[in-house]
């Protein structure tokens, strides 16, 4: 157990996510006073006020013997952000100095707990702060390692000929398809498999179509910019049944203005030459292929039905048809992999060449099965998730891929990250809209969160709909009426 107590300032998220880094397997506890305390890890963080400003004092016991304690002069940080998010960096830091004293664990990340680190950057950049000026505040104010931080700031300026000038016109639409041949073992999504509910996936597609319909009428004065059919597994359905989706969405949308449609058809198993022919007849200019793996025992165990050579059959069928862009998905982390394993997932990889590679890191999520039963799986250890992830990073490099995106998660293996590379003008437009959050993406369909951008004051509005496929189904109106008044109505 780690016991907090706040002093002149109010325990908060980012606080508790700090201190979760650090001990990610104990329960952590908010007190009031020292009285609640008994035994184990008690870290104190004091706010005080004095004739020169604010220090934040934090120090640490351990079985009431002071083990490690910071001072940090809240003066001295400069971030070039409001005085709140100062005062919350210049705590967030006097807590890391004085955890980092009594590990052997790596943070790269410094203090930041948040899922996209890089819209920090975006924010400085549309200050007009110098770029040099962005790396001294990452590394020496959210203490980030100069690698990470070097990341950042490459990844941000790509993205800049896509998010720059901001058209509050423009808007991009996701649409979710909750079907899957069979469960992932570290998935927490809404998605269920498609052989215990064949039978409702017309009525989906029917109100799935409505949804469309009525989203069509919503935003009847924007300009659509990319379409994203994601899961889920979208193939897991008849190629009749996508085709009338993606058909649904030019019914409505037209072709012209939507310069990027992705399907995700992330598993071999669900692809065959007639799904990847009308991809190709239908305007599709982008696919994901997603292996996770390249090797057969860890295919099996994660609960896929193919093999890796399906994988690659796939790749090459849908190149031979002419699917110009091709994103292929890598987790790091997978139960019984070590860097051997990683290193002949990367050397098939290369052989193939995709346009687009996406790299997770294992985030054990709630809900799935890896959470709920830890203890029937191996995963390694920091030291080790970190020789996998440096072997992918030089594998991008000799390979010509460039970073695009980056985001992370909770509960992610070794405090890591996720990252997006593409071949040199090949990003995925959307991927970067749905992460940095500086365009509107209305979304469709089961577990799906619309997020609506008002750029004059730099925030979001959400809408979500129901994450129950029947649920869906039986309250279609619902969530249209949700859609409706928040872009209609106000």
């Amino acid at each position: 157990m780690t016991y907090i107590i706040a002093n002149g300032y109010d325990f908060n998220h980012d606080i508790y996510e700090l201190v979760r880094t650090f001990y990610p397997d104990e329960e952590i506890q908010n007190i009031e006073d020292i009285d609640t305390y008994n035994k184990g890890n008690l870290l104190t963080i004091s706010l005080i006020e004095n004739e020169y400003g604010f220090i934040c004092i934090t120090k640490l016991y351990f079985d009431d013997v002071l083990i490690s304690e910071n001072t940090e002069n809240l003066n001295d940080i400069f971030i070039n952000r409001s005085w709140e998010k100062t005062i919350n960096v210049g705590v967030k830091k006097s807590i890391f100095k004085t955890l980092i004293k009594v590990t052997d664990k790596k943070f790269p990340w410094g203090i930041l707990t948040g899922i996209r680190p890089t819209k920090i950057v975006h924010e400085l950049i549309e200050k007009n702060t110098p770029i040099e000026i962005i790396n001294e505040i990452l590394v020496n104010q959210y203490m980030l390692s100069d690698e990470k931080a070097r990341l950042l700031i490459e990844i941000a300026k790509r993205q800049s000929k896509y998010l720059y000038p901001i058209d509050k016109s423009k808007y991009s639409l996701y649409i979710g398809i909750p079907f899957c041949p069979t469960r992932c073992i570290y998935c927490s999504f809404p998605a269920v498999p498609i052989k215990r509910c064949s039978k409702i996936v017309d009525s989906y597609i029917d109100n799935l179509m409505y949804e469309i319909k009525n989203i069509k009428y919503f935003m009847k004065d924007k300009t659509i910019n990319t379409v994203y059919i994601g899961g889920g597994t979208p193939t897991s359905i008849s190629v009749d049944q996508l085709k009338r989706i993606i058909a649904g969405v030019y019914k409505n949308f037209g072709y012209d203005n939507i310069k990027e449609f992705t399907v995700e058809a992330g598993r071999p198993d669900t692809l065959n030459y007639d799904m990847l022919k009308m991809f190709k007849e239908m305007r599709i200019n982008r696919i994901s292929i997603n292996p996770q793996s390249m090797n057969d025992k860890t295919l099996r165990l994660i609960g896929r039905d193919h093999k890796a050579s399906d994988i690659v059959d796939s790749f090459n069928m849908a190149k031979e048809i002419g699917i110009e862009n091709i994103n292929m998905d890598l987790i790091v982390g997978l139960p019984g992999e070590g860097l051997k394993e990683v290193e002949n997932t990367l050397k098939i990889i290369g052989q193939l060449s995709p346009e687009n590679l996406t790299v997770h890191t294992l985030s054990i999520k709630r809900g799935s099965n890896v959470k709920n039963n830890l203890d029937l799986y191996k995963l390694e250890e920091q030291k080790v998730i970190e020789n996998m992830l440096t072997a992918i990073s030089d594998f991008t490099k000799k390979n010509n891929y460039k970073p695009y995106y980056l985001y992370r998660q909770k509960n992610i293996l070794g405090n890591f990250e996720n990252i997006g590379y593409s071949k040199e003008g090949l990003e995925c437009i959307y991927n970067i809209s749905i992460m940095e959050e500086k365009e509107t993406i209305i979304a469709a369909g089961v577990g799906s969160t619309s997020k609506i951008y008002y750029p004059e004051e730099n925030r979001l509005e959400r809408i979500f709909n129901f994450r129950d496929i029947n649920e869906y189904i039986n309250r279609i109106d619902v969530v249209i009426d949700r859609k409706r008044k928040l872009l209609l109505d106000t």
